[in-house]
């Protein structure tokens, strides 16, 4: 009987043996399948814009322009979709790391095209759906873009796809300041815009150069100049300066 006994636990215990080696065996095929599929989502892809937008009638692209971190101009890319809702403004930045400044760009957006439009946003939400050919994407710099997109999302209006801008947006409506413009501008030209807009003063860029002259007792004295030199000669792009976000919107209609 005691051997019998002595049997059936030895089975047993084969048995919660063979059970535990094959979960064991389980869980490694399961983790390392789960493994493969994580390391294949983060292997960097080009975008195509196409492909990610949100299918509806009531949103708006638009091509944004970017720097790189070699100060090489990009286009990232931009849709603006305005739903029934409770006043949400959401962001969809989840194949970039944005910095807080692009997603506080959007909400002042919101805030600036609603008081452009005369437009509540209490019974919409917004969504931005932001992408880019890059893994990081930060700066203030597209805040105007994405107010005129909002507007015309607001206001159901097609809007040019040959216009690319740069520029702050401020709560008065005006435009602010901006970066890098002439690799910006290069951008543009690349993504096969025909009209690139930037902040009033900054059409410009300043070469340093150096002036030298024999002056009074010194000879070969030297003073440093800077010499204005246009964007769009720079970029060969027609470049056009923008005060407000009415002039942008005006230039951006279809």
């Amino acid at each position: 009987m005691k051997e019998k006994k002595k049997g059936v636990r030895i089975k047993t215990g084969l048995i919660f043996a063979a059970v535990f080696i094959a979960g064991i065996y389980a869980g490694a095929v399961m983790f390392s399948e789960t493994g493969a599929d994580i390391v294949q989502t983060n292997k960097p892809a080009m975008i195509d814009k196409e492909s990610l937008y949100l299918d509806s009638p009531t949103s708006v692209k638009i091509d944004l322009p970017a720097v790189n971190m070699n100060n090489t101009g990009v286009t990232a890319f931009l849709e603006v979709d305005v739903r029934p809702g409770t006043g949400l403004v959401l962001v969809n930045v989840e194949n970039i790391i944005s910095n807080y400044d692009t997603q506080e760009s959007m909400r002042n957006a919101a805030e600036v095209a609603s008081d452009y439009t005369n437009k509540s946003l209490e019974n919409v939400d917004i969504i931005y759906n932001l992408v880019a050919n890059a893994s990081i994407l930060e700066g203030p710099s597209a805040g105007a873009a994405f107010a005129v997109a909002t507007v015309f999302a607001l206001e159901g209006e097609e809007m040019r796809d040959d216009v690319m801008m740069t520029g702050t947006i401020n709560h008065d409506l005006s435009i602010g300041p901006a970066g890098r413009i002439r690799a910006k501008a290069i951008a543009s030209k690349e993504a096969g815009s025909e009209l690139f807009l930037v902040p009033a003063g900054e059409s410009y860029e300043y070469n340093e150069t150096e002036y030298c002259s024999d002056y009074g007792i010194f000879d070969g004295y030297c003073q440093t100049e800077y010499v204005p030199v246009k964007i769009e000669d720079l970029a060969e792009i027609r470049v056009v300066e923008v005060e407000t976000l009415g002039d942008a919107v005006a230039l951006f209609r279809a």
